[in-house]
Parts: structure tokens; C-alpha cells; sequence
């Protein structure tokens, strides 16, 4: 772990210090010195998972946090609850690879403050951060219209309703398989065994009610158009 002992300042002003949870240890890296080259940024610390992430948190009293969905040891939206349990005025940012369309309004509830994709330019994080320090949300345009049309409760409609009953790893996997993907690239992509992959495809099935492999592939095709959604395959 990553610490800056003390924090220096600007005219006279202290750094806003950022702590980083990503389980890739070249993206703490890149993120820490786009960050650490920003006027009034210093990251004070970085940690690969969830509980290292609570400790390091409880040590360095960082001003915001920059953390993942996907690490080794935790669901990054669960973590975000256990922090904002623990410390309910530290403000978070999701930084993360998957679809800010399926994941934002998930995080949001969880306590995050913005939700920035790892394919959004540098900038798009730096600004992100400057806004949630000064008590703003940071989401793109479309995603707080989602949000707004879903507390106008324009989108509960039956079938995004069924579809909410699946978890996040669910989703992620019924997205896949609406792609055309089989359950060894599933497997491969997510670093999964083929037998998780069809244990999670036959809680699918289950909970949305499909009594067949092929009905289960035509409704994720028909979530993922009607959703615009278009999984991450690289």
C-alpha cells in the first residue's frame, strides 16, 4: 500500500487526499499519477481489495475514495456500503470498466457519489472528483435521465422489473449470453470456471421463469436492445 505520510499543501491550502481500490496493480499505478500531477490532489493510499481498503480508510482519513466494482475479495458496491456505514460523510467515486447503464443507479443506492467509466478520458475523472468534493453527483446526461424517468416511475415496466431480480454478477452473465458468448467465453472473459458460469445460468432460467437455453438466449437479446445496453467483450 501506497501512502503519502504528510500531506503537503497548496498556498496554503491541504491536498484533497484520494484513496484508490482497484485489484489491477497498473491501474493504482496509472491512476495514481494522473491524479498525484492534478493541482490539489494526493493520493494518500491505494489497496487491491476490500479489506485492506476498510483498513487503509480507517488510517489515512482520505477526503474521497476511487474505487472498483470488480475486486478479488468483495463486491465493489457492497464495500461501498460497508464504507459509507463507517464513515457516512467520505464521498465515493466508482471507477470502473463496466457499463455505467446498468451499474450507475445500482451504485448511487449503494452510497456512491459518481460513476466514471475506466474508457473515459482522464479528465472525466479529475472532473469527476472535483465535483463530488465540492457536494455534487457525477453521472453522464443519460444516466440522470434514467434516474430521473425512474423516480417518475417511467421504467418499471414488467420485464425490467423481472430482470431486477437477478444480482449484479447475474445481470453481468445474462448481458453476455444476450451477446451470443458461450459458457467458456463467459468463463474466460469474467475469470470463472465454466461450471460457476452454468451454475449462474441455471439460477437465470430459474428466477426469470425460462424453461429452455434458447428462450433464455432470445430474452437477454431482447433485455440488452430494449435496454441499449452493449457488453464490454475486449
Amino acid at each position: 500500500m501506497y501512502m503519502a505520510m504528510n500531506t503537503p499543501k497548496i498556498n496554503g491550502k491541504r491536498k484533497s487526499k484520494i484513496f484508490i481500490v482497484d485489484d489491477h496493480p497498473i491501474v493504482r499505478y496509472g491512476v495514481t499519477r494522473i491524479l498525484n500531477n492534478e493541482q490539489g490532489f494526493i493520493v494518500c493510499g491505494d489497496a487491491d481489495g476490500g479489506h485492506k481498503a476498510i483498513e487503509g480508510i480507517e488510517q489515512l482519513h482520505p477526503d474521497i475514495v476511487v474505487l472498483d466494482i470488480s475486486l478479488k475479495d468483495m463486491d465493489g458496491l457492497q464495500l461501498t456500503k460497508t464504507i459509507r456505514i463507517r464513515h457516512p460523510n467520505l464521498p465515493i467515486v466508482i471507477l470502473s470498466m463496466h457499463d455505467e447503464r446498468m451499474y450507475a443507479h445500482k451504485a448511487l443506492r449503494a452510497g456512491a457519489s459518481g460513476y466514471v467509466m475506466k474508457e473515459e478520458s482522464s479528465e472525466k475523472l479529475v472532473s469527476a472528483i472535483r465535483k463530488i468534493l465540492g457536494g455534487e453527483i457525477f453521472v453522464s446526461e443519460e444516466v440522470q435521465k434514467n434516474v430521473l424517468h425512474a423516480y417518475a416511475g417511467k421504467e418499471d415496466t414488467e420485464e425490467t422489473f423481472v430482470v431486477n431480480k437477478l444480482s449484479d454478477r447475474e445481470r453481468e452473465i445474462f448481458l453476455l449470453i444476450g451477446s451470443g458468448l458461450t459458457s467458456r467465453s463467459i468463463a474466460d472473459k469474467l475469470k470463472l470456471s465454466v461450471k460457476t458460469i452454468e451454475t449462474h445460468r441455471s439460477r437465470i432460467k430459474q428466477k426469470l421463469e425460462l424453461d429452455s437455453t434458447n428462450k433464455m438466449l432470445l430474452a437477454a437479446m431482447e433485455w440488452a436492445k430494449r435496454e441499449n445496453l452493449v457488453p464490454i467483450l475486449s
